[in-house]
């Protein structure tokens, strides 16, 4: 087993989205290297940009949400074991993130829009398609949440590595 530098752990402290709570333990330089994959990959997707109304498609916004969680997964098995899995560990917040965050708001959004998609007469966009949905407004708005959600996740992320904001 590899020990650990005491210099070289950071505290940190985290206030988490999703009804996690908050967080505060010290950080080593494994969970810290985790914590910046995860960092860049949710702040270079649209999952923490605004979409406005006129703005993208709704299905790319999904798409990019649902491949977080082959990225989490690849970035937690990179790391191994040290990542941690309780509550107070990169690697357990990450988790909680896919599982009371994303996973229920994929669950509901994803087959609605699908089942949409699917009536798309040939003429129309899928843009414009899109925009006829009764759902598309309310899709939008949940996202904004959700989005708000992932940027509180995205700033504590940045928090463990060290990231100024």
């Amino acid at each position: 087993m590899t020990k650990i530098d005491p210099a070289k752990l950071k505290k940190v402290s985290v206030s988490l989205p999703f009804g996690i709570g908050s967080a505060e333990w010290e950080a080593d330089p494994t969970e810290r290297r985790a914590a910046w994959s995860l960092y860049v990959e949710l702040v270079t997707r649209i999952a923490v940009q605004p979409l406005e109304t006129d703005q993208g498609l709704l299905r790319e916004a999904l798409t990019s949400l649902y491949n977080l969680f082959p990225v989490t997964r690849q970035v937690l098995k990179d790391a191994g074991p040290d990542v941690g899995a309780s509550r107070d560990s990169v690697g357990g917040i990450a988790i909680a993130v896919l599982n009371n965050g994303l996973r229920p708001f994929l669950a509901k959004w994803h087959p609605l829009l699908q089942t949409w998609e699917a009536q798309r007469p040939p003429h129309l966009s899928p843009k414009e398609h899109e925009r006829n949905w009764i759902e598309e407004s309310q899709l939008r708005s949940e996202l904004e949440s959700l989005r708000k959600d992932l940027e509180q996740y995205a700033n504590a992320l940045a928090e463990i590595v060290g990231v100024d904001l």
